[in-house]
């Protein structure tokens, strides 16, 4: 999707701390955390939202999660982490591409809101 920033950053056109990369994924730092801790996991397919979410693509969700378990056990979050994924105007999605984030490196609050 040409006006998509993740699609940019899959795509080299803008710069960004990786974490991790395949042929599926990319992982990499957000440029504004929430916390000590704040990568983001995104499908290099374009994904609107979770509520995009089908048969036919939902294999790369699973390999995203089994990516995030992967990151948590090089980063050693063994204190844990929460994984969010923001879906729609009301849930304050910003960049419409399916992505997830893994924050931690600190005590979260039980808040969501």
């Amino acid at each position: 999707m040409e006006d998509c920033l993740f699609c940019k950053i899959i795509a080299g056109e803008i710069p960004s701390k990786k974490v991790y990369e395949d042929e599926q994924v990319l992982a990499f730092y957000d440029i504004a955390p929430m916390a000590p801790v704040h990568i983001l996991v995104i499908p290099k397919m374009h994904i609107s939202s979770a509520a995009e979410i089908t048969a036919e693509n939902s294999a790369v969700v699973a390999h995203i999660f089994e990516v995030i378990a992967k990151i948590a056990a090089d980063l050693k979050l063994e204190n844990g982490f929460r994984v969010v994924s923001n879906c729609g105007r009301d849930a304050c999605q910003s960049v419409h591409h399916l992505h997830f984030h893994i924050l931690a490196g600190k005590q979260l609050s039980e808040k969501m809101d």
